[in-house]
């Protein structure tokens, strides 16, 4: 199973949200909302590496999460895999790559704190 799959799998047991594929010319962009306030808590696409500033053009998976927690977010970001959001506001989202950088159990994490953030 990719990171991708366990994450959807870990989202849609723990919070029962399914991605949601909102433009066609990204079909590999889905987000993942609340059921009650609609807001978004994770968004999940592939990019190139170049765009997190690595130096390649390959393509990987990213999750897309919301800290609130300033001093959280500035030693996230000091690791490796994780990196201010991409395509999001860079003051309260990371991303993180999906490339097995990140252990799984340490993404889920960043989920829930983004689910709490966003509730």
């Amino acid at each position: 199973m990719t990171y991708r799959e366990n994450v959807y799998q870990y989202i849609k047991e723990k919070y029962q949200s399914e991605p949601e594929y909102l433009w066609q010319h990204f079909p590999n962009t889905a987000i993942m909302r609340h059921k009650e306030n609609r807001k978004w808590f994770a968004v999940i696409m592939d990019i190139s590496k170049d765009k997190l500033g690595l130096k390649s053009d390959v393509v990987v998976d990213i999750l897309n999460v919301k800290i609130d927690d300033e001093m959280l977010m500035e030693v996230l970001i000091q690791q490796q895999g994780i990196f201010r959001g991409y395509h999001m506001n860079k003051t309260k989202w990371i991303s993180i790559l999906l490339d097995g950088t990140v252990d799984l159990d340490e993404i889920f994490d960043y989920i829930d704190l983004s689910f709490k953030a966003t509730s």
